[in-house]
């Protein structure tokens, strides 16, 4: 036979490895077959067996990995879900619980308020909000939401906390700037109460970051004056009602003269973190007058 002819034939021949896994395959099938019968016995089955129940014991067990695999799954998802729940809980928590603390704050500003009106319940007293601070917010001066339609005029007094804020400075229709008495230019005739000595209440906002004000002029010739000693707007003053609290003696100082002390002077006001006033309807002129 010619080359050629014998390549052909070759080549026609079917590779060994592709008849090994055909008769492979037939032979597993076989297998399975017999084993899945009721055949009893037999050396097809104990074969099939020999063969087939490592194979099942592999898919069983692949088969509850699986399983477990997708309930984690399922149980992570349902964690992720009530974590999401509880997450919002915890949002709407806090958000009630802001809106409580500030009802809480509004509340007590309250209460504050309408002690102040009944202490000095021989003014006639309108409230109002504040609705802007001064510069760098802070409270040298700022504006509230009531103005010339409702009877707010220049130089009326302004209360909060347990006593003097300042003074109005300026108004418009529906405004009107109060000048707390911590501002630089801001200057208070003021009496020690216990002795009736004069003195001059001078504001500073650099002072006031300590929590004081400063005080001069005050002629204690007796040393009675010490600190803690109450201090209100004195009958002298041209622009502030007489009484109005001011604040504490916090230290006293004797001035080079001999004559007078100075020193400084605790607000009973919290200026950092005001919200609500009252605004006196009355004038120190108009009740001269």
């Amino acid at each position: 036979m010619c080359p050629v002819v014998k390549r052909k034939e070759e080549k026609k021949k079917i590779p060994g490895k592709y008849v090994l896994l055909i008769l492979t395959i037939l032979c597993i099938a076989l297998m399975f077959f017999t084993f899945t019968n009721d055949t009893q016995g037999g050396f097809l089955h104990d074969t099939a067996g020999f063969v087939f129940v490592p194979f099942q014991k592999g898919i069983a067990n692949v088969s509850k990995e699986l399983i477990r695999f997708v309930g984690e799954k399922h149980t992570i998802a349902e964690l992720n879900a009530e974590n999401e729940e509880l997450r919002k809980q915890i949002d709407e928590l806090t958000w009630e619980n802001a809106q409580l603390m500030q009802d809480h704050y509004e509340l007590t500003g309250l209460r504050e308020l309408y002690e102040l009106d009944t202490t000095y319940a021989e003014y006639q007293k309108v409230g109002a909000r504040i609705i802007a601070a001064g510069n760098d917010n802070r409270f040298n001066t700022f504006l509230i939401d009531k103005g010339s339609e409702d009877g707010i005029t220049v130089n009326m007094n302004v209360l909060a906390g347990s006593g003097l804020v300042g003074i109005v400075s300026e108004t418009g229709k529906n405004w009107a700037r109060v000048t707390t008495i911590i501002s630089d230019d801001s200057n208070v005739s003021a009496t020690v109460l216990h002795t009736q000595d004069n003195m001059i209440v001078s504001g500073s906002m650099e002072l006031i970051s300590q929590g004081v004000i400063s005080f001069s002029q005050l002629a204690d010739r007796d040393h009675m004056v010490a600190a803690g000693d109450k201090v209100v707007t004195s009958n002298i003053s041209d622009r502030y009602l007489p009484g109005i609290l001011i604040g504490y003696i916090a230290t006293v100082e004797e001035d080079s003269n001999h004559l007078t002390v100075s020193g400084k002077l605790t607000p009973v006001v919290d200026f950092e973190h005001l919200s609500d006033v009252l605004v006196i309807t009355e004038t120190k002129k108009l009740m001269e007058d």
